[in-house]
């Protein structure tokens, strides 16, 4: 067999085990040093530097700590170092270009493989002093306290470029720590007490320090600031005086616990910590706990901070996720909702539009079939309601905003009111003067003050008081980043409030989500709140509910203010019977066969001429063959083309020709957040042959 290599990897992964545990030796021999009570400071300096110099196998290093007069760095301790660099280096300030200077500003380990060639120390003198002294690589770290101060620095040198490696920046990081403790020890000892004090006073937190009984032994000036309490009034007396009552026991037993294991930790970790004044008012603390070994025993040494505005961040953060995760939730089920309500009304369409065609026929019918399709005939007009609840929760049903007086509204409407709701329900209106007008449709505003006035009357079982109330308000930025999807400005508000039995905290998060209810089963589609989100959103506003248990409900409504220089327009009167045709030839384009089924029979009824077509394709070949056709009656929703597309191709070919849309919601080319575009004309799925009749009247009789 061959002979084993004796230099191989095996032997130099044994001699580092070898090195490295020798030098977990010197740590361990140096902590020692640093505990005994007859050990000298001197002694204890140069032995930690003994350390670093051994665990990192340096040729020279020092050991520098901080004057409290000067603010430089002064060597404590050396070794290998000649005078020219003792001078150099015996006290440096901070602001000058040294690796130990640097270190100590940054707070971070400065490693320099070859001063020769280190930006750090280019047109340096240092550079000179540092090669002639044969300190050509040095490493410096700094010996940071528990509380965070840096105390000073430890570098070691090497005669010739160095890199360290991980093994000893582990090490020299552990006896920088041992050293950073003792030093904190030995301060608080009477021969350092005095610097010891101006770091304490340095210190942006309270430093409390205490003894194994809980008594105070020493206070900073932040610990006054923070509590309120003087110095006098702090030391000698129990830790729990900075404490709520109800801490007070599970304290004692976690301040015993921590004096038989004294080490750094932080105090309740995972809990929340409060402390409390002089005047009894509490607030939330974060504590960090270590041990100092003076003349006068083990103390305990607290770091404490008020961490209010982090808790205040941190709530109103959660606040802003939970609001978001809502809003993401809500959109989530307004685009299934709205699908789904757009398929019905196709549905829809066909039904009531079959049924409406055999009640216009030869009047044959015998009772009962007239009854059944009567009662069909309701059940589709229900239907329809609730899809255009769907769509107005999903902020997909179609608006005719125009610029109103909402207090002419809610004067309007106070009689109905009082008569929907009963004898019951006293209602009380508070009308602001002087009332912004708002650019909104009527007819859904009317729908959801109705909604709400219901909501209130089912609140207040027993009866109560209702009052709707109008002002004028302003959003600002603060308020309006503390929710979702709302602009800072001027507002028309309109409030609606009961004293009814209340919402808990949870039912508020639900209230606008579709088919929520707390009614009983059969006593509520849970659709009423969700229909007047969805409208007062669809319309630019916000809504607002401010309730608790047996304290009532407010529900408030934020409209933006609009101001128009328009004089409002009178709407004609309703013809007293269907408008008919005159033989009109219309194109009509619907890619349901069950809804295309039923038009062409409505516009044959009413009298006009009727193509159909699928498709936009199919559409303009008609056209084409046909140009006398005077009216395209086309759905938006098509495949392929839409129903606006084609309309515009339609025109390049019959300039005259006149468009009627039709829909079954309001996302799509021609309806944008939730308004039609200008000049376009469009009928809403589910339609009667009424409403037909009279629409397509409207758009031929337009010039």
């Amino acid at each position: 067999m061959p002979a084993r290599d004796k230099g191989g990897p095996g032997a130099r992964v044994r001699a580092l085990e070898q090195r490295t545990a020798a030098a977990m030796a010197q740590l361990v021999e140096v902590g020692d040093l640093c505990v005994r009570a007859d050990s000298k400071y001197e002694e204890c300096l140069a032995g930690i530097l003994d350390a670093a110099i051994a665990v990192t196998g340096a040729d020279m290093g020092n050991l520098q700590l901080i004057d409290d007069a000067s603010g430089s760095l002064v060597i404590a301790a050396q070794r290998g170092c000649n005078e020219r660099f003792l001078r150099f280096f015996g006290s440096v300030a901070v602001d000058e270009k040294s690796a130990c200077a640097a270190a100590l500003a940054s707070g971070r380990r400065i490693i320099v493989e070859d001063v020769t060639k280190s930006a750090i120390f280019a047109s340096h003198p240092a550079r000179a002093v540092m090669v002639q002294a044969g300190a050509q690589a040095v490493q410096s770290t700094p010996l940071v306290s528990s509380a965070g101060v840096t105390l000073g620095m430890i570098s070691t040198h090497f005669r010739r470029p160095h890199r360290p490696d991980d093994r000893e920046l582990q090490l020299i990081d552990l006896l920088a720590r041992q050293a950073a403790n003792y030093l904190e020890r030995y301060k608080l000892t009477a021969a350092g007490e005095q610097r010891f004090g101006g770091l304490l006073e340095a210190a942006p937190d309270a430093m409390i320090i205490v003894n194994d009984v809980g008594i105070i032994d020493l206070v900073n000036t932040q610990t006054e600031v923070l509590f309120g309490y003087s110095r006098t009034e702090l030391i000698g007396r129990p830790i729990e005086i900075l404490l709520p009552d109800r801490f007070h026991a599970r304290h004692v037993y976690h301040r015993a616990g921590f004096f038989a294991n004294p080490r750094t930790r932080s105090m309740g970790s995972g809990l929340q910590l409060y402390g409390r004044r002089k005047d009894r008012s509490e607030f939330p603390v974060e504590v960090s706990l270590s041990s100092l070994q003076t003349q006068k025993g083990i103390l305990a040494f607290s770091a404490v901070r008020d961490i209010t505005d982090r808790v205040q961040q941190q709530e109103a953060l959660e606040q802003s996720q939970a609001a978001l995760a809502q809003a993401q939730k809500m959109e989530a089920v307004g685009q299934l909702t709205g699908g789904i309500a757009h398929d019905f009304n196709n549905l829809l369409t066909a039904i009531q539009g079959s049924i409406e065609l055999v009640f216009q026929g030869p009047n044959d019918l015998d009772p009962e079939t007239k009854r059944l399709l009567t009662s069909a005939m309701r059940a589709a007009e229900r239907g329809g309601a609730l899809t255009h609840q769907l769509l107005a929760f999903s902020r997909q049903q179609t608006l005719a905003p125009q610029d109103i007086d909402i207090n002419r509204r809610v004067a309007g409407m106070a009689e109905m009111l009082r008569r929907t709701l009963g004898e019951s329900t006293e209602i009380e209106t508070v009308l602001a003067a002087g009332l912004w007008h708002s650019f909104v449709d009527p007819n859904h505003l009317e729908s959801a003050l109705v909604n709400l006035a219901v909501n209130a009357r089912d609140a207040m079982p027993d009866g109560g008081k209702l009052r709707i109330e109008t002002g004028n308000t302003f959003i600002d930025e603060e308020y309006a980043a503390t929710q979702h999807d709302v602009t800072p400005g001027q507002y028309v508000m309109l409030a609606v409030s009961d004293t009814g039995i209340g919402m808990t905290a949870e039912t508020m998060t639900r209230a606008f989500e579709p088919f929520f209810t707390t009614k009983p089963l059969g006593q509520g589609t849970g659709l009423g709140l969700s229909q007047v989100f969805g409208f007062v959103k669809q319309s630019g506003g916000h809504i607002d509910l401010y309730s608790g248990l047996g304290q009532g409900t407010t529900a408030k409504i934020y409209l933006p203010r609009y101001i128009s220089m328009e004089v409002p327009q009178r709407v004609s009167a309703r013809p007293a019977s269907i408008p008919l045709g005159n033989d009109e030839m219309v194109l009509l384009v619907e890619d349901d066969d069950d809804v295309r089924s039923f038009v062409t029979s409505a516009l044959a009824r009413l009298g006009y001429r009727v193509f159909e077509a699928s498709d936009a394709t199919a559409a303009l070949t008609i056209l084409d063959k046909h140009p006398e056709i005077v009216v395209l009656f086309t759905d938006v929703g098509l495949p392929g083309v839409n129903g606006r597309q084609l309309a515009d191709e339609a025109r390049q070919r019959v300039p005259d020709l006149k468009v009627l849309y039709t829909t079954g919601y309001a996302r799509n080319a021609i309806v944008h957040h939730g308004r039609l575009d200008p000049g376009v004309d469009l009928l809403v799925k589910p339609f009667t042959i009424e409403q037909l009749g009279l629409k397509l009247q409207e758009v031929l009789q337009r010039v």
